[in-house]
């Protein structure tokens, strides 16, 4: 008996239907997402390439996926230059520090050459003008001897002792080409590499240490102690001063036979300075009231007998200031004020105006002996803060640190020049470089837009994501140049873009 046909059952094998479309929608579109997800890249981790497959879609999710550590200054690279696409080529250096001088200023650089010479060719691709570059290869034995080639494509000339050889392979790295001239290293000898014209020099210099002593004067203090027997005013020299001496010690490094940094090890006083002593009279005492009556009274005769005086003039009384009459009337007032009036109790002041009314020079100077001596012991002391000083200051170096400490515009473009190239950006790459950050802060170290507060060479907002390459990033503009070139590669793949968005928006 066949099924009837009723509107429940319809209902049923219509939602039946729309179910199966759906699942086969939904699996249509997973088989499809799989199918476009799914990459074959090429990942290269310091020279060692290996394919992989992978789902992720930006660089960091494949590396972050495939266990790859990647630090601040490494250098991180892909050809799509943007989202992980199919046949994408991930290449990652890990970067080591090396040290640079930069006209004669020492920076430590991060880099990932593979050899001194590739270094130096950086600084030369982006022709920083101005600018002779240096590598200095420490000491260490892992930079010696770990491959760091010093000229992977030809000679280098040696230099040491006052001698100078060729080494013909320069593949080597430096500790071999220094043993096959027999070069033996002292523990702080210093080893560079710099290009001579079209010559790649291994230098060497000799580095050793002496001691040197100088004896330096101590200048005698000055007291000055209150005598009885002395009138006021007058003073006596008790004791003569005598200058002291100390000896100091140096440890001076000496840089191929030439003197180049000096340390003081050691103070020593080998004559103990003799203070100078000065016998001083007492203060004046104070005056009476009837001294004061007296001088009052005398200075009121006096101004009357000039009132006398002027009075037979030519009849010019008028024209002659001295002669007026409202002077003459008005000169006895300032004198009763400036004296004391007669008073039970002497005022505090009497003693200090009562000195500068009388008529010689003495009681004038008579307050400066009295002020002198409260002063001196306050200033001894200042020869023996000297030395406490020096030590608290010498910590709280501004520039401590910092790789590339307050550099001019000039030495900031010559360090950028070699970061830039290591992330292959010369040529146009690199002049837009210059056009962008010549807009952002003019090269300045510490250009800080007040409105948004963006600050730095890279305008960066806020400050403190450049706190990542350098914690003294506000002083230090290699931090501030790597964090930028760090910023362009993962947001705009090169300067170019970064320069077009910015003459587009305004800002990148």
């Amino acid at each position: 008996m066949a099924r009837r046909w009723t509107p429940q059952r319809f209902t049923a094998l219509r939602r039946l239907r729309v179910v199966i479309c759906a699942l086969a929608t939904f699996a249509l579109c997973a088989t499809f997402f799989l199918c476009t997800t799914r990459k074959a890249v090429a990942l290269s981790v310091n020279g060692e390439t290996r394919h992989v497959t992978t789902y992720a879609t930006t660089v960091t999710g494949l590396l972050r996926e495939q266990g790859v550590d990647v630090k601040t200054h490494d250098l991180v690279q892909s050809t799509s230059a943007g989202a992980l696409t199919n046949h994408d080529v991930v290449t990652v250096k890990s970067a080591y520090q090396t040290t640079i001088s930069i006209d004669g200023q020492e920076v430590p650089f991060w880099t990932v050459a593979d050899s001194a010479e590739q270094l130096l060719s950086f600084f030369e691709q982006n022709e920083v003008a101005a600018s002779r570059v240096r590598v200095d290869i420490r000491n260490v034995y892992n930079q010696l001897t770990g491959g760091f080639v010093v000229n992977a494509d030809g000679p280098v000339t040696v230099v040491a002792d006052g001698k100078t050889s060729v080494a013909p392979n320069g593949k080597l790295p430096a500790a071999s080409i220094l043993d096959s001239k027999s070069i033996v290293l002292g523990k702080d000898d210093r080893v560079s590499v710099e290009k001579d014209g079209g010559k790649t020099v291994l230098r060497v210099e000799r580095v050793t240490y002496g001691d040197e002593t100088a004896t330096e004067s101590i200048p005698y203090v000055t007291r000055l102690v209150t005598d009885a027997s002395l009138a006021p005013g007058e003073t006596r020299v008790e004791q003569a001063g005598v200058n002291g001496e100390k000896r100091i010690t140096y440890r001076v490094t000496y840089v191929d036979g030439k003197a180049q940094t000096r340390e003081q090890t050691d103070e020593t006083v080998t004559k103990v300075a003799l203070d100078k002593v000065i016998a001083v009279g007492p203060e004046a005492p104070a005056k009476t009231d009837d001294d004061a009556d007296t001088g009052a009274n005398a200075g009121d005769d006096a101004d009357d007998g000039a009132v006398d005086d002027n009075s037979g003039d030519d009849g010019n009384a008028t024209d002659d200031s001295t002669g007026d009459p409202t002077a003459d009337t008005s000169s006895p007032e300032p004198s009763e004020t400036q004296t004391p009036e007669p008073d039970p109790e002497p005022s505090t002041s009497e003693p200090t105006q009562q000195p500068t009314q009388a008529p010689t020079q003495t009681p004038t100077q008579q307050p400066k002996p009295t002020q002198t001596p409260t002063q001196q012991p306050t200033q001894k002391p200042t020869p023996t803060q000297q030395p406490t000083q020096q030590p608290t200051q010498q910590p709280s170096n501004p520039a401590a640190g910092s790789r590339l400490y307050r550099p001019t515009a000039a030495a900031a473009q010559a360090y950028a020049a070699g970061a830039a190239a290591q992330y292959g950006w010369t040529g146009k790459n690199w002049q837009n470089l210059v056009n962008l950050w010549n807009r952002e802060s003019g090269w300045r170290w510490n250009a800080e837009n007040p409105w948004s507060g963006a600050y730095g060479i890279p305008q960066s907002l806020p400050p403190s994501k450049m706190a990542a390459f350098g914690a003294n990033y506000r002083d230090d503009a290699a931090a501030q140049i790597d964090w930028g070139l760090s910023y362009i590669a993962g947001h705009y793949g090169s300067p170019n873009k970064a320069w077009e968005h910015s003459e587009n928006y305004g800002w990148y």
